[in-house]
């Protein structure tokens, strides 16, 4: 399972490791067809790389300072820094080669 971030949560999930957030909303229609690819990685990459996700509309500082305009966005972090940001939806090969190529 997806781990659902706030802002107090945000910071100790990314800070160590691999983590890939996905910056999503219950209404948005692309958002519906990238959660359960996020879903997949989660269970595949358990234990080597944490997936994550935002609502952005319960989370709107978080959206905000990493300049999330539309969504989903996914930002893939690396000991707490932004290595990639992908806008759109991602299929699940090119997500899990981005992630294992920080690993």
């Amino acid at each position: 399972m997806a781990v659902a971030l706030t802002k107090d949560t945000f910071n100790q999930s990314i800070e160590s490791g691999v983590t890939l957030v996905d910056f999503w909303a219950p209404w948005c229609g692309p958002c519906k067809m990238q959660l359960p690819i996020v879903e997949e990685l989660s269970t595949e990459l358990s234990g080597t790389a944490t997936i994550a996700k935002i609502n952005v509309d319960e989370e709107p500082e978080l959206a905000s300072q990493f300049g999330v305009m539309s969504i989903p966005t996914l930002i893939l972090f690396k000991d707490g820094q932004p290595v990639d940001k992908m806008v759109g939806l991602q299929s699940k090969d090119s997500l899990k080669s981005k992630i294992e190529r920080q690993l």
